[in-house]
């Protein structure tokens, strides 16, 4: 009974923790505040090489650098490394902000800006803070939860409105009808939500459409 409440239960070493929390927002900030317009890159850590939106992230990547932007990925491999790679190619900045896990993530070889992180709410301020627009590859339940964040950061006003992208129209469609038909229809969200999100297959249309937000 007497250890029911969160402040009875601090302790010295809770207390540490937020030395420790606070140090890796400096150490982001630091590194990060130079780094010019980005954009931040997502989608899945287990697509190979060789597949079509691996491909389609390095293009991407080495479009974006071209016009100027700098490009952040969660430094981890498939789509991430594929971002990152395309952004090293085309000789910009190739950010990679690695997060620590149970199953330890390796770090690509593209990234040439390279960050590492124990709290996943601090890495996901950093994409945030410094990106003016999210390109979502496809991607299983970390991609959508870096998806619906910053959907619901614009939503509610908490951040300046920024695109948010899906990449490849066959594999995000289907979502997309999904919160049409049951969100919307159900008074979950208003059309005005529902507007956050842009689905688009062209490279060059998505340089553009961030261009012009710019």
């Amino acid at each position: 009974m007497d250890k029911q409440f969160v402040l009875d239960s601090l302790n010295t070493q809770n207390s540490w923790r937020l030395f420790k929390i606070i140090g890796e927002f400096v150490e982001g900030i630091e590194h990060l505040q130079d780094i010019g317009p980005a954009v931040s890159i997502f989608g899945s850590a287990r697509l190979p090489e060789d597949s079509f939106n691996y491909q389609l992230a390095v293009d991407i990547s080495e479009r974006f650098v071209k016009e100027g932007f700098a490009v952040m990925t969660g430094g981890g491999g498939g789509i991430m490394e594929a971002a990152n790679r395309g952004a090293s190619n085309a000789g910009g900045t190739s950010v990679g902000l690695n997060i620590k896990l149970p199953m330890e993530q390796i770090p690509n070889n593209y990234a040439n800006l390279k960050l590492e992180f124990k709290y996943f709410f601090i890495r996901k301020f950093m994409f945030i803070k410094y990106a003016m627009a999210y390109i979502i590859l496809p991607g299983g339940f970390g991609t959508l939860d870096e998806l619906f964040e910053a959907v619901t950061l614009i939503q509610t006003k908490r951040i300046k409105p920024l695109p948010v992208i899906l990449v490849n129209s066959s594999y995000w469609q289907g979502l997309i009808d999904w919160v049409k038909a049951q969100m919307l229809t159900n008074d979950c969200i208003s059309q005005s939500d529902l507007d956050i999100l842009q689905i688009m297959d062209d490279p060059d249309e998505i340089i553009r459409l961030v261009q012009n937000r710019d």
